[in-house]
């Protein structure tokens, strides 16, 4: 059969190639040579021994996803746990009991995610130290449902927020006198702390700038061991400080206080000091190696807790993906 009077492109070239000694790889795109150098600008070059969180509020909860949905992107995403959230009309509310809290934890188990801790907006429509009664009252019996949530799902980390002097976001909350706010304070922990002890839960309390109560570590410090309890610690939040203060000098003074982590992005660079102020983790000012550095040096092996309000409009699961892409990077996952 005689040879075709043509040649196909591919074959042409593939002559040509080889009628000057080239071969293919010629003219592949140049690469990098492959390293193991750990390079800082992919990722902490250290490796930290704390694990991965992400708060529910980061997902379309529960208009767009259910909490099925929510804990599985979780976990497809590589978190190691979620924070979940109790409110009033949710799957974790007053309308629900024991046994739909084993079923969530059922759930959480067969999907193969921890639950980090529980967190709740309700202590600032009824904070423990509101200059009414009704609302003390009624917060102090949220914070005990809290708190039975958490024994029921197993969770040991309840966050608690003990005070406030001012609520900027609330138009209902009138302002309360720094010691008369102490003063609340301290007795409404007490009392939950006797209810924390026989349910196995801790209460961990959370630094909030924007409350003006417990401003500094030191008086945080001095607030926690007041008490004598294994079961009153420190949610320690790295964005609630941020507008003044610096998270990585927070956590050397808190040192073994610490149960619980948010982690919060913040930029100093901005002017409005609200919940808009809080950014995805990266694009914003914190020092993050300073940071995981403190709190490595007080031994925290704990949950690290990405909080953010704001759900994607568009693409929701992109804020999951992204966010665990930036705690590999800070933890040293992948450098």
């Amino acid at each position: 059969m005689n040879p075709p009077d043509f040649l196909s492109r591919r074959d042409a070239l593939k002559a040509t190639i080889a009628s000057v000694g080239l071969t293919a790889a010629a003219f592949e795109p140049a690469r990098a040579a492959p390293t193991t150098t750990p390079d800082v600008r992919r990722g902490s070059t250290k490796r930290y021994d704390m694990l991965k969180s992400i708060n529910l509020w980061a997902f379309p909860y529960p208009e767009r996803m259910s909490l099925r949905e929510c804990l599985q992107l979780a976990k497809d995403a590589g978190f190691d746990g979620i924070e979940l959230n109790y409110d009033l009309d949710n799957d974790l509310s007053p309308k629900h009991g024991t046994a739909d809290y084993v079923k969530i934890r059922k759930m959480a188990d067969e999907i193969g995610i921890q639950i980090s801790g529980l967190c709740s907006f309700l202590f600032w429509p009824y904070p423990l130290t509101s200059n009414d009664p009704a609302k003390r009252a009624q917060g102090i019996e949220l914070a005990g449902k809290i708190a039975q949530c958490a024994h029921d799902l197993g969770v040991e980390n309840v966050l608690v927020v003990p005070g406030a002097v001012h609520i900027p976001w609330r138009t209902d909350h009138e302002p309360v006198a720094n010691d008369v706010c102490d003063a609340r304070a301290r007795e409404a922990i007490g009392q939950l702390e006797k209810h924390a002890a026989k349910l196995k839960v801790c209460l961990n309390i959370e630094n909030i700038f924007f409350n003006g109560y417990l401003m500094t570590p030191m008086e945080m410090n001095t607030f926690v061991d007041s008490f004598h309890s294994e079961h009153v610690r420190v949610h320690f939040d790295t964005g609630n400080i941020s507008m003044f203060q610096f998270p990585e000098h927070w956590a050397k003074v808190l040192g073994n206080r610490t149960k619980n982590v948010h982690l919060k992005e913040f930029t100093k660079k901005g002017t409005d000091f609200s919940l808009e102020t809080f950014r995805p983790l990266l694009d914003g000012t914190t020092n993050w190696p300073a940071v995981t550095d403190a709190l490595a040096e007080s031994g925290y092996k704990g949950f690290l807790t990405f909080e953010y309000f704001h759900p994607y409009a568009h693409y929701p699961e992109a804020l999951i993906w992204q966010t665990s892409d930036s705690m590999d990077r800070i933890l040293g996952r992948k450098s």
